[in-house]
């Protein structure tokens, strides 16, 4: 078979529009900054992925990273795993964390897009397995208790059996107000997890696990700063499991993670772990060290890496890109089922694109 190569990196940025502003402990996200990547290759095949900046300010920043590291893959071969080690060589004076891992995921992503598209299978095949059903959850925010029961009864009447809701009130009797409030509009059935996004002292964490583990909680995720390994360590066992993993950046990240035993489940972000690559190195660590491991936003790719992770858990429902996407994921009777194409499914809506796009 003739060797693919790359021929063009293109990338958009575009600022998509969110249904429900998503407040969490600390911080506030109001609309989504993304940057679209599009790896062309000679074969006439077109690769893609996005990558999710969090902040509109390092939206540019990001898109350059992408362009110019982009540049660097023109008339090699599609051949992740090797470009990925050429990027760790290339990039080991500056490193590989926070943007610059984010910029070589998305290129890494888009180059296991096109593979599987040249193969003309899915993305979960090419990787050993088959597309199949995987357990979601519906991802809220801090929404207090109106909006709260209300997105938590809707995304039960759609089908989930398990949401997440951001906390961090002021006070632990408001996280409890809210939490029993979502328990009474879910019901007893249902799962329920919690996510601090890193906003709690080792010792206010401490105390509000406690009581959370009362209320049947799933997982408490980043109770406290996700540096702080031992801080995590001392909060397992106190009655309500610990997640975390969403930011760490590459598989070394979590190895220091796991062995220093800072977390019950695991939870990479496929942007910030390496991408495909990072992905499936992680998903080994895991089944090594035999905890569950769940995914972090971008429901397109990852339900096709959990259909191939030995210890795969949950996937997290929030629907960042959807309004540029052609096909989003359907989640269907609890489960998000991938649409049977080649590829990621990873798609852009032209028109989406073009209403959304920063100049």
């Amino acid at each position: 078979m003739t060797t693919l190569c790359v021929r063009q990196v293109r990338t958009r940025a575009v600022q998509a529009p969110l249904e429900y502003t998503l407040k969490t402990s600390t911080g506030v996200i109001a609309t989504v900054p993304l940057v679209l990547i599009d790896l062309e290759t000679d074969a006439g095949i077109t690769g893609r992925s996005y990558v999710f900046t969090y902040m509109p300010l390092a939206l540019k920043a990001v898109q350059v990273l992408v362009d110019e590291l982009g540049t660097t893959l023109v008339g090699k071969p599609v051949e992740p795993v090797n470009l990925d080690a050429e990027f760790e060589s290339r990039l080991r004076l500056l490193g590989r964390g926070g943007l610059v891992i984010m910029a070589c995921s998305g290129l890494d992503m888009a180059l296991w897009d096109a593979l599987a598209l040249h193969q003309d299978v899915p993305l979960a095949t090419l990787l050993g397995g088959s597309p199949r059903p995987v357990p979601v959850y519906d991802s809220h925010g801090l929404d207090g208790l109106e909006l709260g029961p209300l997105r938590a009864r809707r995304a039960v009447e759609a089908g989930f059996r398990a949401i997440k809701t951001k906390m961090g009130y002021a006070t632990l009797a408001q996280d409890l107000e809210v939490l029993r409030a979502l328990r009474q509009a879910v019901g007893s059935d249902v799962h329920i997890m919690v996510d601090y996004n890193q906003g709690l002292s080792v010792p206010e964490a401490e105390r509000r696990i406690r009581a959370l583990a009362q209320e049947g909680v799933t997982w408490v995720e980043e109770p406290t700063i996700q540096e702080n390994l031992a801080g995590h360590a001392r909060l397992r066992g106190l009655g309500a499991p610990i997640q975390m993993g969403e930011n760490w950046c590459g598989p070394g990240d979590m190895q220091r993670a796991l062995q220093a035993g800072a977390c019950d489940f695991a939870m990479p972000d496929v942007m910030k772990i390496g991408g495909v690559t990072g992905w499936m190195r992680a998903a080994a660590l895991a089944q090594g060290a035999g905890v569950p491991m769940s995914s972090h936003i971008f429901p397109e790719i990852s339900a096709h890496l959990l259909a191939v992770t030995p210890t795969a858990h949950w996937l997290e429902r929030m629907d960042l890109a959807g309004p540029v996407l052609a096909q989003p994921l359907r989640c269907v009777d609890g489960c998000a089922v991938s649409a049977d194409v080649p590829g990621s499914g990873v798609a852009w809506n032209e028109d989406a694109v073009r209403a959304y796009q920063v100049n």
